[in-house]
């Protein structure tokens, strides 16, 4: 009897032994199940918020749901800044942001966030499709920022909106323009004439509903969804002044438990999302541009030359660093 009861024993050890083995030479992708945070500003039912759930569903489907995505739009995980604060530590895992709040921890790009650095959407598309927009990605990963970016999003053409008309940079003088938290926007605002606010996208609503700022920039489906124009920003000036795409980006903590198969599977749907929202963008801002008309919002066509000329020094004092990239991003056809 105890002879048997050896035998057993030896038999289970080495069954446990086994499975220990296993499980340490298997890798992780093959065992843990992952549901990954991904956030954004924008409401559900945004282009950018849309291709990111559909991301995270060829995800689940090609690894048979051991990966997923929880979708926080709407910015109920927070603003900008503190969503990029939250996935640099692991917190949240797939963020869309605009590259506004990236500035001043990746400075290289600055250069997308010029004024008129772009010609127009089809100039900034073939700029970040390209050589440069992969470079540009690829400077974010390597940065001390802590995040992986996987592809780029449509922020479509910025322009004002405001509670008065605005037809040139004169008309600008002593109005307070809410813009994104970087030092580049709120010099480029006060070189059109304005005098620049920095303040969470959050906040804007309140804002120029009580006459703290006299208006924002911005897209037109940023301008409806958001509800802007109900605030009392019934003008929108087509200057098209920013014309600054987004990114999406994975921290960095979580990039690093993923095997390489997955980390394969994210690149591939991140490139499909990239493109699928572009369809959804161009789609929506003729919708909400027809909207936002029926709701009384008178658009504006302006000569952008003056605004243009305006905002000269805010090139040559954020670009200097990088003269041989622009002529880069100038040359592309």
């Amino acid at each position: 009897m105890q002879q048997r009861r050896t035998l057993l024993s030896r038999t289970w050890f080495a069954a446990l032994s086994t499975a220990a083995a296993l499980a340490t030479t298997l890798p992780a992708q093959a065992q843990d199940k992952m549901v990954m945070k991904a956030a954004d500003v924008h409401p559900a039912g945004y282009p950018n918020v849309v291709a990111i759930e559909n991301m995270g569903k060829k995800l689940s489907a090609a690894t048979n749901g051991r990966i997923s995505f929880q979708m926080f739009p709407g910015s109920v995980l927070g603003g900008e800044k503190e969503m990029i604060e939250q996935t640099q530590v692991g917190a949240i895992q797939i963020l869309r942001t605009s590259l506004g709040p990236v500035g001043p921890v990746v400075p290289e790009v600055n250069v997308f966030n010029m004024p008129f650095v772009f010609r127009n959407e089809a100039h900034m598309r073939a700029v970040i499709d390209g050589p440069i927009g992969q470079e540009m990605l690829d400077k974010i990963s390597a940065s001390p920022a802590k995040l992986v970016a996987l592809g780029w999003m449509d922020g479509g053409s910025r322009s004002l909106y405001t509670k008065k008309p605005v037809r040139k940079p004169e008309d600008l003088k002593g109005q307070k323009i809410r813009m994104m938290g970087n030092p580049l926007f709120v010099d480029t605002m006060n070189a059109m004439g304005g005098n620049g606010i920095s303040m969470g996208y959050g906040e804007v609503f309140t804002a120029i509903q009580t006459g703290v700022v006299d208006g924002a920039e911005n897209n037109p489906p940023t301008l409806f969804t958001a509800k802007h124009y109900q605030a009392g920003a019934k003008y929108y000036t087509q200057t098209n002044h920013l014309i600054i795409p987004e990114i999406f980006v994975m921290s960095r903590v979580t990039w690093d438990k993923l095997g390489k198969d997955d980390q394969a599977l994210v690149r591939k749907f991140a490139r499909e999302a990239q493109m699928e929202q572009r369809a959804l963008w161009d789609k929506s801002v003729a919708d909400y541009t027809g909207q936002l008309k029926a709701a009384g919002v008178e658009f504006i066509d302006v000569d952008n030359k003056p605004f243009y000329d305006a905002t000269a020094p805010v090139r040559a004092k954020y670009g200097e660093k990088f003269t041989d990239l622009i002529k880069r991003i100038e040359a592309v056809k």
